[in-house]
C-alpha cells in the first residue's frame, strides 16, 4: 500500500455539503454469488472478497478518507453452514498474519468492533496484537466489524447506562442521546457520512444503526469482489452531489453557503 500524506484539513461537521465523506461504512455483499456464477465454491468468493477489501482500503486511504468501517462478519452470520464459517475464521487468521503488516507499513490504524467473546482465543489474541501494533497510526483508521450487530451495539450501551443508574452514579433523567452515544462503539470517531452496500440488495442489515443516523446511502449492483476503483469513485462522486440538511431546509443550506 502507498503512503500518501493525510489531508491537513477535514470537512466542518456543521457544514451541510461535503466534497468528501470523513467516515465511510461498507456492507460487503456478494461473495457467495460471485463464486456461484463462476462455478466456484463459496470459500473462493470470500478469498476474492478479501482481496477486494485490500484494494478498497488502499483506494480509500489515497482518497483521504479518515475512517473506513466494513462489515466483515455479522452476529447473524453464525447461522451460515459450519464449513463456511470455519473457512471464514481461517481467512480471518490469515488476514491477521499477513494484511496487518501491510496496514502497519502503510500507517493505517486497525480497530475491531463487535462481541469478540465468541471467537477463539487465538483470534482474540490476534486482534489485540494487531490493534496494538497499529494504534499510533493516523493516515486512516480501518474498522472491522466482527460478530457485530447494530442492535447489539445499542443494547450494550443501554446496559452500561443501566449499570450506572443501578450504582447511583447516573440519574435516569440524565440519559440523553449524547450520553448513549458515549457508550456506542466508535464513539470517538466521526459519525458515518456515507454508507455503501454492494451486491444490489437494498437493506442495511443491522449495521452501525446509531452511527449512520444521518448517513447518505449508496447502493451498488457490483458484487463485492468486483467493487474497485471505478465503483468507489462513483459512490464518492454521488456523495459530493448530495445536499445534507440535518433538519434544515434547502433555503437555509443555500444561505449558509451563499
Amino acid at each position: 500500500m502507498d503512503q500518501d500524506q493525510p489531508s491537513s484539513s477535514a470537512p466542518d461537521a456543521e457544514a451541510c455539503t461535503h466534497a468528501l465523506p470523513r467516515h465511510v461504512a461498507v456492507i460487503m455483499d456478494g461473495n457467495n454469488r460471485w463464486a456461484k456464477v463462476r462455478g466456484l465454491p463459496g470459500t473462493e468468493g470470500h478469498r476474492a472478497g478479501e482481496l477486494a477489501l485490500r484494494n478498497v482500503v488502499e483506494l480509500a486511504a489515497k482518497a483521504r478518507i479518515e475512517v473506513l468501517t466494513v462489515f466483515a462478519f455479522s452476529s447473524e452470520n453464525w447461522r451460515r453452514p459450519p464449513d463456511e464459517v470455519a473457512a471464514l475464521m481461517q481467512l480471518f487468521l490469515m488476514a491477521l498474519e499477513v494484511r496487518v503488516q501491510e496496514l502497519n507499513k502503510a500507517r493505517i490504524r486497525l480497530r475491531f468492533i463487535g462481541d469478540r467473546s465468541a471467537f477463539s482465543a487465538e483470534l482474540q489474541a490476534g486482534m489485540l496484537k494487531a490493534e496494538a501494533l497499529t494504534q499510533s497510526h493516523t493516515r486512516m483508521t480501518l474498522v472491522i466489524a466482527v460478530n457485530y450487530g447494530g442492535q447489539w451495539d445499542m443494547a450494550q450501551a443501554a446496559r452500561r447506562l443501566a449499570e450506572q443508574v443501578a450504582a447511583g452514579t447516573l440519574a435516569p433523567k440524565d440519559i440523553t442521546p449524547a450520553r448513549v452515544a458515549e457508550h456506542i462503539e466508535l464513539a470517538d470517531v466521526p459519525p458515518v457520512d456515507l454508507m455503501i452496500r454492494t451486491g444490489g440488495e437494498l437493506r442495511i442489515s443491522n449495521f452501525v444503526l446509531w452511527q449512520s443516523a444521518y448517513a447518505e446511502y449508496y447502493f451498488s449492483d457490483a458484487l463485492w469482489p468486483d467493487f474497485g476503483h471505478d465503483q468507489l469513485q462513483a459512490a464518492l462522486n454521488e456523495f459530493s452531489q448530495r445536499q445534507r440538511r440535518f433538519g434544515r431546509t434547502s433555503e437555509q443550506i443555500e444561505a449558509l453557503h451563499a
